[in-house]
Formats: structure tokens, sequence, C-alpha cells
């Protein structure tokens, strides 16, 4: 016997557990996946890529990540799972192999006015009990030094059963609380432009009322009309004293009309509720121009914007108040708290120390704690939930990653690298949704979706090593090693857009000419200050469009014709043709199947199990009337019209006899940015997020402005696209716009006539102009992070 034959006979038989080293999906069909089968490997670091649409996100985080917690929440009581989000098995034949799954994804974190850094993170909580117990003057609990927590007393009669008697008893109680008094905790108060609200010239019944919503003919009316403390019929500039009071502050009070029970509240309270207490940024966009229009915002006087009492700012450890330590840069907040030695708060110390020193690492340590959450951007956001995760000691996790890289400078990217493979390194399954080729060329493993978006994609296009990737013929490894080059030549500006003087956040006294009438790219380091000057000094300027990174909102009752107002034109042009209301061809209204009420399908609700959606039988999932139905144009019907991508749709209403011009130049704007291969009545939840940015941006192309502001248009985009998005940027140029563009991604600079370059670090450390000039300039100079990384993509 041979001494090989022996080691064979002699080998270990592996352990059944230990076979289990495979993720494998079989037959999944979830949104555009054609039947996908694949099977990946546990305990290494694999990367999905492929174009935008392709499927991707549909694989990773629509079936893997979502049976996953599925799975976890059915191992829960059905007591527990009523209050958890009911998920649907995802439409695939076979799953096995999952370990949990805990999702790191680019959502903006909630953009409530109250939500800070600290509050979304476990600083802000960890702060306050270690104030509570080491500050002096002691103040109280850790609710006294809580922005979120109003101070309140009270007295009275309490009944109580002692002893088979009923006995009345005096009881008080009060708690401290840390909230501003004067602004409720937001950090700024609000002035309300009464002209805004109303036309003082005009009564109630005529209309005097400006706000969004507040149609005398509606809800709001019939409370007004019908409330009685003041005549409707007279011009509000004529109201009493006591009239206009009742009008504009109110309390809520209990009013019948017409026999119904109502509450009626002044107009100036009622909008401080509904309104004002939401974050601007989230609000519709009709809403959101009236408040900005109606309503002056500035920091709070008394509490200086710290949202904090005085009580809670008397507080100090070491000379410091929560709200000095929360305003601190949170590098330096993690010096502070790692020169604190106090043995009685030590196991609190060590989570708060290893808290902040996560920031640092991560590359968020020129945040402070009392930043709004909903100023972040999602790069800032998703690196902000990653934190809970760095340290943690579990293993055989599957960690599913969507663009980790968003919102990062070349610089910071092998940072990011070095923590995911730190992951992996420690026994964990890492998955990553990613366009960039530095973060692809860790990968052990590679799937490429595709070939081509929405339709067109669906499919495995490659399985393999990043060299194999290179060498394949896949639009992925065609372009892998794609370099843009400079320009030969740059476009000189026809003008320039002064700065003066712009010190919001990190900025240090910035003055700058942005150029007008070329290709303006703004860039640096992560928090280095870009966005801080173009959203604080550049938006928000007469003639000035902005595309941010805020997230499109919409039901699934939204789709792409209704998010750009295409469904407009296509309605009025049915009623024109058949002589009826518009209204009949919406699915929200008048034309809406009455089975379905126009969503096609029919819900039925399941409590604690994820709910049945069945297409309508009435309908057969067309969303309308068949009375509906039967008007034409152009030869189709309405629900035809939405089942037609947008390159179809262009050639139908483009000529003959369907031509329509308004509803032609949407769908050219559509197509321009790449997205001509999406139906017009796909629901927006399925949209990608790089599909979503460019909806966004086509919307906006609509806008009337000389000057496009475009923040990190490349997020959520392939290689491939990113050409057609450079082509899209100098037809727009080219057409006689100015185009100022926040971006990290080196083609877009390489591409650019003037780079204007900030830092040279981040937070403190930044918030300066370290260059300004052409691409070629950049290169040459190499002075900034910037200018070596540009040098180094270029090859120059």
């Amino acid at each position: 016997m041979s001494m090989a034959a022996r080691k064979q006979a002699n080998a270990p038989v592996p352990h059944p557990a230990d076979r289990h080293d495979l993720i494998r999906v079989h037959g999944a069909r979830v949104n555009n996946l054609k039947d996908v089968s694949i099977a990946l490997p546990k305990r290494r670091l694999t990367v999905f890529t492929g174009v935008s649409g392709s499927g991707k996100s549909s694989l990773v985080f629509g079936t893997i990540a979502a049976e996953s917690q599925r799975l976890i929440n059915e191992t829960y009581s059905t007591f527990v799972q009523g209050f958890m989000p009911t998920l649907a098995r995802p439409e695939v034949d076979v799953l096995d192999g999952l370990t949990t799954a805990i999702i790191v994804d680019q959502e903006r974190l909630g953009s409530d006015p109250r939500s800070t850094v600290g509050t979304a993170t476990d600083a802000n909580a960890m702060l306050r009990i270690l104030f509570s117990r080491l500050g002096k003057p002691h103040i109280g609990s850790p609710k006294a030094y809580s922005f979120n927590v109003a101070s309140i007393s009270g007295a009275g009669a309490v009944t109580v059963e002692r002893g088979g008697t009923t006995v009345k008893e005096r009881r008080s109680f009060s708690i401290t609380g840390g909230m501003c008094p004067r602004c409720e905790g937001r950090g700024s108060v609000s002035d309300i432009d009464l002209s805004a609200l109303y036309d003082d010239s005009k009564s109630l019944s005529e209309g005097a009322l400006t706000i969004p919503g507040y149609s005398m003919d509606g809800w709001y009316g019939r409370i007004y009309l019908g409330s009685g403390f003041f005549d409707p019929d007279k011009p509000i500039r004529k109201y009493t004293k006591k009239e206009l009071n009742d009008l504009l502050h109110k309390a809520p009070t209990k009013i019948k009309v017409d026999g119904v029970n109502l509450t009626y509240e002044g107009l100036i309270p009622k909008i401080q509720k509904s309104m004002l207490s939401k974050d601007v940024e989230a609000m519709q966009p009709h809403i959101r121009a009236f408040v900005e229009r109606a309503v002056a915002f500035a920091t709070c006087p008394e509490c200086d914007g710290t949202r904090l009492s005085e009580l809670a700012r008397s507080s100090k450890i070491k000379k410091v108040s929560i709200a000095d330590a929360c305003a601190m840069q949170i590098s330096d907040l993690a010096k502070w708290v790692g020169g604190l030695d106090e043995p009685s708060v030590a196991p609190l110390l060590t989570n708060l120390r290893a808290t902040l020193d996560s920031f640092v690492e991560i590359g968020l340590g020129y945040l402070s704690l009392d930043r709004p959450a909903g100023t972040l951007s999602g790069g800032e956001a998703q690196r902000v939930k990653m934190i809970r995760h760095l340290g943690s000691s579990l293993t055989d996790t599957t960690y599913v990653f969507d663009e980790p890289t968003i919102g990062l400078h070349p610089h910071d990217i092998q940072r990011m690298n070095d923590l995911l493979l730190q992951l992996r390194d420690k026994g964990n399954t890492v998955l990553v949704v990613e366009h960039k080729p530095e973060a692809i060329a860790i990968a052990d493993h590679v799937v490429d979706l595709g070939p081509g978006a929405g339709t067109a994609g669906g499919t495995i296009c490659f399985e393999g090593t990043v060299e194999e990737l290179r060498a394949s013929g896949t639009v992925t490894g065609r372009h892998f090693d794609d370099r843009a080059a400079l320009k030969e030549t740059v476009r000189e500006p026809s003008g320039a857009l002064e700065v003066r003087g712009a010190t919001e956040h990190n900025l240090q006294d910035v003055d700058v000419d942005i150029p007008l009438g070329v290709l303006t790219v703004v860039t640096g380091v992560a928090g280095s200050g870009k966005s801080s000057l173009i959203n604080g000094s550049v938006s928000g300027r007469d003639g000035v469009v902005t595309v941010d990174q805020a997230a499109i909102k919409g039901s699934r009752r939204s789709n792409p014709a209704t998010y750009t107002g295409l469904l407009d034109p296509i309605r009025k042009a049915f009623a024109k043709a058949n002589g009826v209301k518009p209204a009949l061809f919406s699915a929200n209204s008048e034309g809406a199947c009455q089975n379905c009420n126009g969503a096609g399908v029919i819900y039925t609700d399941l409590a604690m199990m994820a709910g049945v959606s069945t297409v309508c039988e009435e309908c057969e999932g067309k969303r309308f009337q068949a009375e509906v139905l039967e008007y034409k144009f152009g030869g189709k019907d309405i629900s035809e019209v939405l089942a037609m991508s947008v390159t179809e749709a262009e050639a139908f209403f483009g000529d003959g006899a369907a031509k329509t011009p308004a509803a032609h130049r949407i769908l050219d704007r559509l197509a321009d940015v790449g997205l001509g291969y999406l139906t017009l009545g796909q629901p927006l939840p399925t949209l990608s997020g790089g599909e979503r940015q460019r909806l966004k941006l086509a919307t906006h192309m609509g806008e009337k402005g000389g000057v496009y502001v475009l923040d990190e248009p490349t997020t959520g985009l392939h290689l491939a696209d990113v050409e057609q998005l450079l082509g899209l940027l100098d037809r727009l140029v080219d057409s006689g716009k100015s185009v100022i563009v926040i971006e990290h991604h080196q083609a877009v600079m390489a591409h650019a006539d003037r780079i204007i370059d900030l830092g040279p670090g981040a937070g403190h450390d930044g918030g300066r102009i370290v260059f300004e000039g052409t691409p070629a300039e950049l290169v040459a100079d190499r002075s900034t992070l910037t200018g070596e990384h540009l040098a180094a993509y270029v090859g120059g």
C-alpha cells in the first residue's frame, strides 16, 4: 500500500455539520430575476455586480436577506410577531444554508427633526447616563439630560382600595426633563408670515386661506365655515381682535357641525402639528414650497440651538456640559472621554469609548453627535448603521451591504475595504452589492448579473474570481479596467457664481467663484465640506435646480408615469379624444376598478403572517373599470399605454395619431438618462437605487433653471452607465446650462472642465479650498489627496 493510499485511508471523515459551507438559491423569481440558481461560498466576501436594474438587489436583499429575516421572525411567538413587520416568503423554489442576515442598506436615517447622530446610535443614551452619575451639580436621572423629555409636574386626589374600604389620598409627581421649553427640543423656533396663510381682503367663503389642502370645499372648509367663531362671509381684515385670535390661535375645542362632532383648532397650532413637526426635506414638494415661503426658522435664543434646558446645561464634568460634548467633533469627544478615569462607571466608559472609536475607525470622526440625522448623506447614514456591528463577537453571520463605498473619496475606500475584510476574517459571510472597481477587486467571489436592465436582465452572466471577471466578455468585465482620460480641451467659463464668507458646518469663511457655463466638479474627502458649501450657499438661489440624494417616496400605486407628471398629458389626451373626464383615466380616481380600488390586486391581511395578494378577477390586474378600457387613443387603451416601455411610448406619442408633445418631452428626458427599458406603470418600490436616482434627475431636467446642482449622480450606477451620464452632463452644458456636480468618481473628475477641491482633511481639518483649476492642472500639481488619486487613475 503506497504512502498516499494509506493517508487517504486514514483521513478523518468530515463531520456532517461541516458540509454546509454554501448558501444555495434555486429558482429565484423575485422582481426581474429569471429562475436564477446559484451557490455562494460561506465565510467569504462575495461581490454582486451588474448594470443598474439588472437584479442585484432582488437577489441579495429581496431573496437571500429577506428569507433569512423572515425565518428569524418566525422563531418568535405569534404575540411578538404581531409587533414585527410581516414578510412574505420570496418567490424562490429552494433556499438553504442560510445564516442570520444583518442588513446594512442605503436607507436614509429617520429625518425626524428630533433625530440626531447621537440619538440614532447609542452614544447619546450613554452620555446621558454618564452625566447623571458624574455631572456636578447633580440634577436628576438621565431624562434630565434628554432634549426629548419635557419637565412636567402635577398633583391631585387619587382613589385607592385598601382593606375593603375606598380611601382618597393626595398624590403629586414631577419629572425633570432636559427639553428646552422655548423650542421644545428642536433647536430652532419658527416665525410664521401671516400674509402667506390667507388673503385678508377675502372672506373664508371666498377662499381666503392659501394653505395647501385647506380648501373650503373639503373637510377643513366644513370645520372653519361651520365653527361659529366668526362670520365666514366677512373679509378677514374686518375681523375683531377676538375673531382673529380664534382663527389663528384657538386651542383644540369640540364643536358640532351639521350634527357631526368635530374638533376645531386655530390655524397656527394646526400648521405647527401637521407641517412644522416634520422634517422639511421629507415633505411633498408643494407643502415644502409653502413652508419655505411662509415660515422663517431661527436658532432658539434660549438654548442657542443646543435643544437643552438651562438646568441640563448647568451640570458639567470637568467644565464640559452635555451640550458641549454633543457639539464636539466626535474624534475630539473620543479623546475627552478617553481622559475620564472613574472606576464607578468603568463599564459605561468602556462601551462609550468603543462606540466613539468606531465612528473614527469608520471615517466619521468629523461628525458631531448633535448633527441632525436627516442631513447625513446616504453613504454617511450607511456607515453610521455599520458602527454597531464593528467589534461584534458574532461569527457565522451573513452581513449584507448595499454599495458601502457611496459618498467615499478614493482615499477612504481602502479603509472601507479593510472593514469588510475584517468582518469576513472573523468567520462571517459578507455579501456586497457594488459598482466601484476598487471595492470589487477585494472580492473572493464575484457574481455578475445582467446582461441588461429590467426585463433584459435577471440572469447570472458570470461567476468566479476577479481575474476571471476581467477576462470574461460581460459588460462588467469589459468595463472593469476602463479609465476615463483627461479631456484634450476644456470649455471656458462664461461667468462666475460668487460665494463669500461661507461658514456653514465646518466651512472656514470660504470665498470661491464657481464657474458658470461649464461642468464643474466639487470634490474632497468625506466630511471636507462639499455639501455644506454647495447646499448651503448655492442651492436655493434663483435659477438653481438641485438634484439631491433624498430618496424618492412613493407607494405601490406610484410609478414612473405618476412621479414624472407624464400621466397628466396622457389623461388629457385620452379625455379629449373620447369627450370624457380626465379623472376616468386615473387608477387612483374615478376610473379605478371598484373591486380592487385601482390596485390591480386584492390584499388579504393575515395578522402576524404575511398578507396574500391575488390578481383582481374583475379587472385582471389592469386596475381600470371595463368601460374605461373601451376608450382608445391611437388605437390603445390606458392600461396598454401604461404597459409600454419608455422607448415604445416615446415612438407612440412622438408621431402619428397619438402625437402628444407634452408627453413626448417627458419621455425624451427619461430615455436621455438611460431609462428607456422601464415600463410606465412599474411600481416605484420595485425600482433599484440607481433607477430612482435617474428618474429623479429626469424629472428635475424639466425645471426651468440655468444652474444644475447634482449630488453624487453616479450613486447606484454601473461603470457602463457612468459613460451615459457623462454624455448627458455634456449635453446639458452644451445646451447653455451650468452644471455643478458634487462627486468622488474619478471618471467624472477627469471629464470636468473645472475642479474645486476641498480639504485637506475632514471636519475641523477641512472646510478650506485647497485647489481650483482644470483636471490637468490638478494632476500636474498633485498637491492634494484628490490630485494624487486622479493622477493614479488617469496614469499621469
